[in-house]
Parts: C-alpha cells; sequence; structure tokens
C-alpha cells in the first residue's frame, strides 16, 4: 500500500511512550540493551525540545511487567501518567485514550515494549480512529528480528510510518537555522560520533 507523504509536524504530534517498564526492558533481545535504553532516552529528550505533549502509560506495573523506567517519570513529572491495571493494548483504557484525545493532536508518535504488543496494538488502533501514526522503531523493542519484523509489517501495511528517533527530529526540525546548538546537543548528548562533528563544527565556528 502506498500513501502520499505524511510531513510530522510539532505543532499537530503528541508522544506515547507505552511500557518502558523495567521487567518488560529484560525481554528486549533484538537491539543491544544499553543502545535501546539511549534511543528511549533520546525520544525522550526530543519531545521534551519540540514540546511535545507526552503521554506515559504502564501495562500491570503491580505485576512481572515492573515499574516505568524512572528516568522518564523523572523527565516527565507532570505528564499524564496512565497506569493501566490490566489491559493489554493501551487504547482499551479509557483515561489512556482520553489523555490522547484532550491534547487535540492527530498525529502520534508511538515507542514501547514489546513491539508486537504494546507498541502494534495501540498503532492499530488509532489508525482505524483516524490518527496519523509514526512508529519509532529503534525506541521500541521486542524478543528477536523475526518478531520486530512481523510487527513492523503489520503496522506499516495499515498505514503507520516507520522511523528513527534521529529521523524523527530531523523532520520536525524541519531548518538548521531554526536552532543548530539545542539540536546538535540533543544529538551530542545521544550520538557519540556526533559529539566529533559538532567538536569540529565548534572549532571552525570559533576560528571565524
Amino acid at each position: 500500500m502506498t500513501t502520499s507523504y505524511k510531513r510530522l509536524d510539532k505543532d499537530n504530534a503528541a508522544v506515547l511512550l507505552v511500557d518502558h517498564q523495567a521487567g518488560l526492558l529484560s525481554l528486549v533481545r533484538d537491539i543491544d540493551p544499553d543502545r535501546f535504553k539511549n534511543n528511549v532516552l533520546a525520544l525522550a529528550d526530543l519531545a521534551k525540545y519540540f514540546k511535545l505533549p507526552t503521554i506515559l502509560t504502564t501495562s500491570f506495573e503491580t505485576g512481572p511487567n515492573g515499574p516505568l523506567v524512572p528516568e522518564l517519570k523523572a523527565l516527565f513529572p507532570d505528564a499524564p501518567y496512565i497506569a493501566r491495571p490490566g489491559q493489554i493494548n493501551a487504547w482499551d483504557n479509557e483515561d489512556f485514550v482520553k489523555a490522547i484525545k484532550a491534547t487535540g493532536k492527530k498525529q502520534l508518535i508511538i515507542a514501547g515494549v514489546v513491539t508486537e504488543v504494546c507498541v502494534a496494538f495501540p498503532a492499530l488502533s488509532a489508525l482505524a480512529e483516524g490518527f496519523e501514526v509514526f512508529v519509532v522503531t529503534d525506541a521500541s523493542g521486542t524478543f528477536n528480528e523475526l518478531t520486530r519484523q512481523s510487527a513492523w509489517d503489520r503496522m506499516s501495511s495499515s498505514g503507520a510510518q516507520l522511523m528513527t528517533w534521529f529521523g524523527l527530529a530531523c523532520e520536525l526540525h524541519r531548518d538548521w537555522r531554526n536552532d543548530v546548538e539545542g539540536l546538535a546537543t540533543l544529538f551530542s548528548n545521544h550520538i557519540p560520533d556526533y559529539r566529533n562533528l559538532m567538536t569540529s563544527y565548534n572549532t571552525l565556528t570559533n576560528n571565524k
């Protein structure tokens, strides 16, 4: 299925962080654990940078899924936090959907654990209700590559756009002239090689 280019708009987008919980993170095997956590925190940082409404949700956190990753709670102390008592599909939780609709945004940026359940189910549900959905692939994780690919195929065939957090940030930013230092600092904090690039840039700039 081919669709026209739907460009992300920072004034019409919200971020949904679904089930990044301590227990569930131990299931992620399709990406290196340290890199995965870095990607999740990079997504959170760009949500803060672009001032995107952000909604946190957990599933059965009193059970084996465990609590929300503490860094996320610290980054978004005032964000809606929906601790679902049992619903596997976050979209089945009335408070979660109300929080999304209260933002007034029609573009939903989704990441979570695990990809084929906690990401795919609400992504497909949101698409069915007319939202544009952007799945952050490298801030979502699951058991293995086969499982991940099956989830990606299911979501993309239904109209979801699959992106990385870096591509997401660049599309939201649109033009480097909007803010070189701010976005470059965010990139440098999460991509060591980008820090080297900025060191070179700053040296050239300071020598002018």
